[in-house]
């Protein structure tokens, strides 16, 4: 197993980690700390993996897979820790959620016609519009200036969520008809 792939699985094993010290009591207020530095070091796997995959030719089927899905578990578990903790409305965590279901599904009917649908700019922004604002809400400072900056990055996450939706599913109109065909 190459080192891309390591990575990949590294990120997935911190994911329960993060989610002991986000929900539970178990260290207290500096509980919040571990989470976001583990949350900070699966996100900065993401970047890394990908990048050595890129760089030495490391790409592979077991890659193409797991990583966004450890991606998807990763900001799925931070976001509905959110709503357990009050943070966020269930409906925003499901209207991103939602998103990843759909575009996923979506990669699944590309691949079985031999269409790679190749991540955009808007999921690109997305995602980094989601990274911020889930650091943000586990930093989770109690002053108004800071939680206008929260507001702003929810709901900045969720206005891209739905533009990267959008702009999959137009420019990819194609793999749907073609898929409903066979």
């Amino acid at each position: 197993m190459n080192l891309p792939n390591k990575l990949t699985i590294l990120r997935v094993i911190m994911i329960p980690f993060f989610l002991i010290f986000m929900l539970t009591d178990i260290m207290g207020e500096n509980g919040k700390y571990v989470a976001l530095v583990l949350f900070a070091g699966a996100s900065f796997t993401d970047f890394l993996d990908g990048y050595l995959a890129r760089k030495y030719k490391l790409v592979t089927n077991f890659g193409k897979f797991m990583d966004p899905l450890a991606d998807k578990l990763l900001v799925s578990a931070a976001l509905i820790s959110f709503v357990e903790l009050g943070q966020l409305p269930a409906w925003i965590v499901i209207t991103i959620i939602s998103r990843e279901f759909i575009i996923s599904g979506f990669r699944l009917v590309a691949s079985d016609s031999g269409v790679v649908i190749a991540a955009s700019y808007w999921g690109k922004f997305k995602t980094v519009s989601q990274m911020i604002m889930i650091i943000l809400l586990i930093i989770d400072i109690q002053a108004a200036a800071y939680i206008i900056l929260e507001n702003i990055f929810i709901y900045l996450a969720l206005i891209l969520t739905v533009v990267s939706l959008i702009d999959y599913l137009i420019k990819n109109k194609n793999v749907l008809s073609e898929g409903s065909n066979k």
